[in-house]
């Protein structure tokens, strides 16, 4: 199976992280000093995949400007004989084939995705989240395809998570298959414990089948008026089979500032000239931070 495309949401207001989300979208915030998109969009790219759409709402045009070309500070570069730096500037604007749809609305993230319809076509495709970053030796989502491939249906990344974390995500039911792959019977989003059929949580990578769009069209919103991509997902699972791949790597959530904290902590230690520094601050620290974490 062949996957090109991939579809990126990023329209919404980064409430969790204002007040400088009201000048900056959050995808730019920085982990440690690379926005969490870029992250993204590097693991898309190597996957092979060659297109990415982001959806976007109005005053995100920063997102824009960062894969453009910005010739000036190019110029100074090279002046200034920063040849690696002025190499990684230029690799930045040729990534990947990218576009940009506006959802006008911000009715959930079926909705989102539905909007980049035009934009995927008729073919398999991938969604990311970016407020999902993972850290491993080859791309998840490379991973995910070739499961997709073998396997001929939509994928969706998960992870096992605490039980007090199971009511604030979307999980699934799974029939194993192997360590980690295993057969979606049902989603449900969001859970009382007691009730989840599973502590395997949705994590934001997604190969989905075209199939998916005309269900997106269809679904129903739910109680705040959201189009859901589980339900369209569910929907398909009439049709066809979907499975969850629980993948490696270290996982990190930028949707909360102690998530984007973390990882800008964790990409520190594994910079070279960096990571010492940090470590060793880390541990003249740590009394401190074992008495915050006690009184917290």
């Amino acid at each position: 199976m062949r996957v090109r495309k991939a579809v990126i949401p990023t329209a919404g207001f980064g409430t969790r992280f204002l007040p400088v989300t009201r000048s900056v979208p959050k995808v730019m915030l920085p982990v440690l000093d690379v926005p969490g998109i870029h992250y993204i969009v590097q693991e898309a790219c190597d996957a092979g995949i060659e297109h990415l759409t982001f959806v976007v709402s109005q005053g995100q045009e920063a997102i824009a400007r960062y894969f453009d070309r910005f010739t000036d500070l190019e110029l100074a570069l090279e002046r200034q004989g920063k040849k690696e730096m002025l190499d990684l500037m230029r690799s930045i604007t040729t990534m990947a084939e990218i576009s940009f749809v506006y959802q006008k609305e911000q009715k959930g993230l079926g909705h989102a995705v539905l909007t980049a319809r035009p934009n995927v076509g008729n073919e398999p495709f991938a969604v990311f989240l970016p407020d999902d970053v993972i850290w491993s030796d080859s791309p998840t989502i490379g991973k995910m395809i070739d499961v997709a491939s073998h396997y001929n249906g939509c994928v969706i990344a998960v992870k096992e998570v605490p039980d007090e974390a199971v009511p604030n995500l979307g999980i699934v039911n799974p029939r194993p298959l192997t360590d980690d792959i295993s057969e979606i019977v049902g989603m449900v989003e969001k859970p009382p414990l007691d009730k989840a059929p599973s502590n395997l949580a949705i994590i934001g990578r997604y190969v989905l089948m075209p199939e998916v769009f005309d269900q997106l069209e269809n679904v129903k919103p739910g109680a705040v008026g959201e189009i859901q991509l589980t339900d369209a997902i569910a929907g398909l699972l009439k049709t066809q089979k979907a499975y969850a791949y629980r993948f490696g790597g270290d996982h990190f959530d930028l949707g909360t500032p102690v998530g984007m904290l973390k990882a800008s902590i964790y990409a520190a230690l594994q910079r070279e000239g960096m990571a010492g520094e940090i470590a060793r601050w880390i541990s003249e620290n740590v009394p401190n931070a074992e008495m915050a974490a006690a009184s917290d």
